[in-house]
């Protein structure tokens, strides 16, 4: 088992479509914003008056005490009272077009390929699952670092081989998205990966 580099004259051979540099940074920003814009629960939440457990029941007359005039003690100037413009549900989630997901794919993947930090590999399998192995293998594949493991699909044992190690990561081609890829020191893309890779950025 041995890797190669993944080079622009591969990637043109394979129909992967690349974006020079002078393209696309934009839609990466958009792209990787709404990314963690969607992973928020926008679950903060805090109650007004009208929602605090209390009565209405007026706190004590209204004149002849001598202190400011009061209604219910669910009133926000009180400990325990409600919260005037707190935090409620909301939906943080953005949206981004099926055409600039593609730009930020394809700027993503060009930049990475200019700088050589794409590998290509025939097969990656780690038939006895140990995570030994599979170190010892990525160590003669690649350099040091986060690495993205990329193919059409990994079995049982590979996966079992890896999911103690933090600085590897497997992903289908399908599943692939730009941040994991800034995020990588270096992408090991496994086999016919490359054609959904093709699809992807046509």
């Amino acid at each position: 088992m041995s890797a190669k580099a993944f080079t622009a004259e591969d990637a043109q051979s394979a129909n992967v479509v690349l974006e020079d540099a002078s393209r696309g940074e934009q839609a990466v920003h958009d792209l990787v914003t709404a990314y963690r814009a969607n992973r928020r629960s926008g679950s903060a939440n805090t109650k007004t008056r009208g929602e605090v457990r209390g009565n209405n029941k007026k706190i004590y007359k209204q004149k002849g005490t001598g202190n400011a005039r009061h209604g219910d003690k669910r009133a926000p100037i009180f400990v325990g009272g409600g919260v005037v413009f707190g935090p409620r549900p909301r939906d943080y989630s953005k949206k981004v077009t099926k055409s600039v997901r593609k730009l930020a794919l394809r700027r993503v993947l060009g930049d990475l390929v200019r700088d050589g930090s794409i590998l290509h590999v025939d097969s990656f399998s780690i038939a006895d699952g140990k995570t030994k192995t599979f170190i010892s293998t990525l160590g003669a594949l690649t350099s040091p670092g986060k690495i993205l493991i990329v193919g059409s699909t990994f079995d049982d044992s590979t996966y079992l081989a890896a999911r103690n190690v933090g600085w590897a990561q497997l992903i289908t081609a399908l599943e692939l998205n730009v941040e994991q890829l800034l995020l990588a020191d270096s992408v090991l893309l496994v086999g016919d990966a490359v054609a959904t890779l093709a699809q992807r950025t046509a």
